[in-house]
């Protein structure tokens, strides 16, 4: 089955606290958090004294997601707000190799996330140091976009890569996710689905978190 990991940019923030206890008593496995400075994308969302809060509350692992410049920057401050996955943009780290033993130095997972246009092929070299890959499959920066359809060719061609080099890189698809592409989605090889707007705007999200995570059964 799939890890399921609700974006909480997609939650209501007026009631927060009753949205991370519906993530904590649904099936879903992991929180994502979408960290936004207005500078690599047109969008600013929270930072780390939010996550902090929310990390008193929540009861499963933080996978945050740093759509930042400099991210190297922060890295301890984001390991003791309580990242638990740590995920860089590949387009805005050119010491990536460094930056990956950094955030395992502080004990996170280390991520790399890929904007739409960048080939994952790119990752070759770093493929074993890197837990997850954040594929992003709309454009980043703003929830509730539409799925780009090229996605499928490049979770292929990453899941071949994963697979030839014996890595255990896991493959999370961000953007877009719904209960019509997610079956596909898995299909193609991913092994996580990111899904805001899917779950939060759903008159049901604990059913529809249930229904994602029973795709590909």
């Amino acid at each position: 089955m799939p890890i399921i990991a609700p974006s909480i940019l997609s939650a209501d923030f007026l009631k927060l606290g009753a949205d991370i206890e519906m993530v904590n008593n649904s099936e879903a496995d992991w929180f994502h958090l979408d960290v936004m400075d207005g500078r690599f994308v047109p969008n600013i969302s929270y930072g780390m004294s939010i996550i902090a809060q929310m990390k008193k509350q929540a009861r499963k692992p933080f996978d945050v997601h740093l759509m930042i410049l400099e991210p190297e920057k922060y890295f301890e401050a984001f390991a003791a707000a309580g990242a638990d996955i740590l995920s860089v943009h590949l387009e805005v780290s050119p010491h990536l190799h460094r930056s990956l033993q950094a955030i395992k130095a502080l004990g996170m997972k280390a991520g790399v996330a890929v904007d739409p246009h960048t080939p994952v092929s790119l990752l070759a070299d770093v493929i074993h140091d890197v837990d997850l890959v954040c594929m992003m499959s709309v454009n980043p920066g703003f929830g509730g976009q539409k799925f780009i359809e090229h996605t499928h060719q490049k979770i292929k061609a990453l899941r071949q890569m994963i697979t030839e080099r014996g890595a255990s890189t896991l493959i999370e698809i961000d953007g877009g996710v719904t209960l019509d592409n997610a079956a596909a989605i898995i299909a193609s090889g991913a092994d996580a689905l990111v899904a805001g707007n899917t779950v939060f705007a759903s008159p049901d999200p604990t059913d529809t978190i249930k229904r994602l995570k029973q795709v590909g059964k």
